[in-house]
Order: structure tokens, then C-alpha cells, then sequence
């Protein structure tokens, strides 16, 4: 065992907390993986992540019924069950090893601005499922958090610099989604400061890939506008409506960066109850990302743009500094924004041309 003694980053500043850092021993392929949100794009891609590795005995849990999951995965124990109960989250637990927690009502911006009570109502999920992987002797808790708990006053200018992870605080997070996951970040930092919980936080930024929603008003920024570049050659159009001026500047992270680094921030103890951004660094406009999906079609002439300036759009700016992951794991999200759209265009395609004939789709 080691000791470490005030370097947690909880604040962007030394978190004070001396205790004792347990080495554990290896998760085991049969010890219980729990994952909530698995019925969604990146809890269903953990799943399968896990399974692929071997591991046996993994519990998928997620509200909504098993048919509208996005992924089965074989051998997985899927639950039906609302996590924002207390009760169902002791019975989700109860033999848990590791506890991964994704589960929240979000989407894109879209959603995340136009339901901000939903958003809110979140915390009654983490706060729930931590007290019952503690009360069941979890060794691990990992809780999704997002870049969306930045200040937002650091995010006015299309042209921002990469968010660092001490710049939560002071703290000024996006109403609704964002104030709820920098409160949750919170209760983690507690649980191993006063009762020695290993917990672990990842800041996501903007994650896409295969398997996502890309229709229904929950999809993000890579998904809407692939779908709306699909709409447009399939009625023979040549415009595209964005949301916003198409200056606003973003970072995407392909979907299987996203399910490693969580595997990897889980698993280091120099990043207990730590944030951390997960996040590409590879920063684009809307504008450039419509381009670059417009490669993807191949389309030959670009699509005339016409922009909705009343349409939900969200900060100005935002990108992850990835300084702090690369010195802890000497790893960071690698997957170019053109080879992650290549393989989101033509998931989301096949999936819009079997909607048209009238076959099952994954719309999330």
C-alpha cells in the first residue's frame, strides 16, 4: 500500500486528504462489473468493451425497456431498472466490484437546454448509486461527468483556449446538466476524503461514433448533422440547416477513446477522486464539421448552408486541454474527426436507409 496526501486535483487545487491508498488486486474475469446507463451510446459500448476483454460477469442496467437499448450485449445480465431510486440502486449493487455510473437524462444541446429539470433530476441518480456501491463494498465507482461543468464565462469566443481541468472552479457550470455533474463530482470527492471510497471522474467532451443517437432530438452535433446531410441527397436537395452562426468551436471524441480512457482513468489510483478531462483536443467550428461530413458523403458540390440563429447552440467555444491526462497515463484520445465521422456517416446511413424500408433501426 502507499500513502498520498493532498495532490487530488478535486478543485483545481491540492485537495487536501491524507489517507491510505490500498492496492488492490486485480478485477478478476468473474468478479461483477456493474454498468448503469447501458441501455445508451456510451454505457452500452462499455459493456460490450468489457465483454470483449474477457470479463463474465457484468450487470447492464438502464430504465428503459430492453428493447429500445442500443446495444445487446451476449452474456450481459440486463435490468430494467430506474436508478434514481434508491431502492434499485441497492439491488444494482449488491455484489459489485466495480460500479461504472452513466446513467442521466441528457442529450445535445438540444435536449440539455430545453429540459433542464430532467438534467437537474440526475443527481438523484448518482447520489443514490454511490451510497449503494459503498454500502456493498465496490472497490472502484466511476461517475461520467462533463465539460459542460466548465465556467462557462471561459467559453465566449469561438476562438477559446483548451479547458484546463482547475477551470470548473470558480464555478459558474451550464444551468441544469452542467450544475448537476459538478455537484456529483462533489459527492465523489467526499466519499473517499471522509470514507475512503475509490471514486474516479472524467470530464466527457462531446462523444460520437457508431451505435449513438442520431435522430429524436437527443443526438449531438456529428450525428444531426450526418442525418441532415443524409436527409438532403435523399430528397434531392442541395441545403442544410445549422443550428447556430457556424462559428461555434467544439472538440469530438470518437466513441471506442472514449470506453479505453474510462478503463484507464478507473484503474489508476494517482486519479482517485481526481476530474479529469476526457476529451480529443482536435477543435473544429460547426462550419469545419459540416465540411468534414460532407467528405465523408463524398459529396462533390458543398450544400448551401443556411443558419438557424434561434436554435439552441450552447457555449461559443469549447476544447479539452489534455496536458493533465497525458502526464498521469501518457495516453490521450487519438481517433481523428475524419476517421471517426468516415465510420459514424455510414452506421447512421445504413441505419437511415433501414428506417426507410420499414426495418428496426438503433435511433437510441
Amino acid at each position: 500500500m502507499s500513502s498520498k496526501s493532498g495532490n487530488f486535483r478535486g478543485h483545481g487545487v491540492a485537495y487536501p486528504c491524507d489517507r491510505v491508498v490500498e492496492t488492490d488486486a486485480p478485477t478478476g474475469k468473474d468478479d461483477l462489473i456493474v454498468i448503469t446507463g447501458a441501455g445508451g451510446f456510451i454505457a452500452g459500448n462499455l459493456a460490450l468493451y468489457f465483454h470483449n476483454k474477457g470479463f463474465r460477469n457484468i450487470r447492464a442496467v438502464d430504465k428503459k425497456p430492453l428493447y429500445e437499448w442500443y446495444q445487446h450485449v451476449p452474456g450481459v445480465e440486463n435490468l430494467c431498472l430506474d436508478v434514481s431510486v434508491e431502492e434499485n440502486c441497492r439491488r444494482v449493487c449488491e455484489g459489485a466490484v466495480e460500479v461504472y455510473n452513466l446513467a442521466a437524462d441528457m442529450g445535445g444541446m438540444g435536449f440539455i437546454e430545453r429540459f433542464r429539470v430532467e438534467c437537474l433530476r440526475s443527481i438523484l441518480v448518482n447520489t443514490h448509486m454511490i451510497e449503494a456501491a459503498y454500502r456493498a463494498g465496490a472497490r472502484r465507482y466511476f461517475f461520467s461527468s462533463s465539460a459542460c461543468a466548465y465556467n462557462t464565462l471561459l467559453q465566449q469566443d469561438p476562438n477559446v483556449r483548451a479547458l484546463r481541468e482547475e477551470d470548473a472552479y470558480p464555478a459558474f457550470a451550464e444551468r441544469g446538466y452542467g450544475w448537476e455533474k459538478l455537484m456529483s463530482e462533489l459527492f465523489c470527492q467526499e466519499y473517499w476524503a471522509e470514507r475512503g471510497m475509490k471514486t474516479f471522474i472524467a470530464r466527457f467532451h462531446n462523444v460520437y461514433g457508431p451505435h449513438g443517437t442520431w435522430d429524436g432530438g437527443r443526438e449531438k452535433a456529428p450525428a444531426a448533422l450526418s442525418r441532415k446531410v443524409i436527409e438532403s441527397l435523399d430528397g434531392g436537395s442541395t441545403d442544410i440547416t445549422i443550428w447556430g452562426d457556424g462559428t461555434q468551436t467544439r472538440s469530438f471524441m470518437y466513441i471506442d477513446d472514449c470506453v479505453q480512457g474510462i478503463d484507464k482513468i478507473t484503474h489508476c489510483d494517482d486519479l482517485i477522486a481526481t476530474p479529469v478531462n476526457l476529451g480529443s483536443s482536435e477543435l473544429v467550428s460547426i462550419d469545419e464539421l459540416l465540411t468534414k461530413v460532407e467528405k465523408a458523403a463524398n459529396l462533390k458540390t458543398p450544400l448551401t448552408r443556411h443558419y438557424d440563429l434561434d436554435a439552441p447552440k450552447g457555449v461559443a467555444g469549447r476544447n479539452s486541454d489534455n496536458t493533465f491526462i497525458k502526464e498521469v497515463l501518457n495516453w490521450e484520445p487519438s481517433t481523428s474527426l475524419d476517421v471517426g465521422l468516415a465510420k459514424t456517416y455510414a452506421w447512421i446511413k445504413e441505419q437511415y436507409e433501414r428506417r426507410k424500408a420499414g426495418k428496426r433501426v438503433g435511433i437510441g
